[in-house]
Parts: structure tokens; sequence; C-alpha cells
């Protein structure tokens, strides 16, 4: 088995440019950036994906990355700010260690919405929904 790339970003083994962090999380620059001051938020601990993470642990990588997105607010300017995450290959995540991508955003930038939309029938949100609420007892 490889070893996780930011696992070692974590244990200071790989290089990396950090820009917030604390006991429980990391925040540092993206080595491929899709605009200046991208920034990869993940927790120290190893979690394959959103599913292997606790809420606690989630909630301290959100609370780093409304950090970062305020520092990036006030050192770049930028217009606006995406967050984004996948979990799973077939959703596109490439590095399988939970991370937030905090991207600067400006008007007219090559960055798109990563989807196509188009209006759901009624009939197909009721039925998704329904299937959604019947896993609810189960999961509190």
């Amino acid at each position: 088995m490889n070893a996780c790339v930011f696992c070692e970003i974590v244990a200071g083994r790989s290089p990396a440019h950090p820009v917030q962090g604390d006991a429980t999380t990391m925040a540092f620059l993206d080595r491929s950036p899709a605009a200046p001051g991208h920034t990869l938020v993940v927790p120290r601990v190893h979690a394959r994906d959103i599913w292997e993470l606790s809420e606690d642990e989630h909630a301290r990588v959100a609370r780093t990355a409304h950090r970062v997105a305020r520092l990036l607010k006030a050192a770049l300017q930028p217009e606006g700010l995406s967050i984004r995450h996948a979990s799973g290959a077939a959703a596109g995540q490439d590095v399988f260690h939970f991370h937030l991508h905090v991207i600067p955003r400006r008007r007219g930038d090559a960055i798109g919405p990563g989807w196509e939309a188009a209006r759901a029938d009624d009939r197909e949100l009721v039925e998704v929904r329904a299937r959604i609420l019947a896993h609810l007892p189960e999961l509190r």
C-alpha cells in the first residue's frame, strides 16, 4: 500500500506550504492550484473520505476552512470563494484522505461549477426524499 501523501505532509515528511492549522487540522497551499491561494484543509488523523470522518472531526475541518476563507479574503481580496469536496473516485476524489478545497474566485475565472443542472421532476424529488428519510431513524 502506498503512503498517504497528506499524512506525509501532516507528519512533516513531505514538503508543503502551510497557512493555517491547529492540533487537529492542517491547511496548506495546493501544489496544483485552480487559482492563486487555492488551499487544502485536512484532518491530521487519516480518514479516507467523509464516511470515515467523525462529525466532530468534520466540524474541526470546517472551522479551519472558515478561518482559511477569512485569511484568503483579507490577503487576496477575491470576489468570491468556492469550498469543494469529493468523497470516492466516482465523485472525482483523487487523494484518499478527506480534504476540502478552499478556492479564491474571480469573475470570469476558468473554474466551472462542476456539473450541468437541469430542473428535477417533482415526483422524482418526492421519491428520493422518501428513500432518504426512511434511513433517518437508523442514523440517530
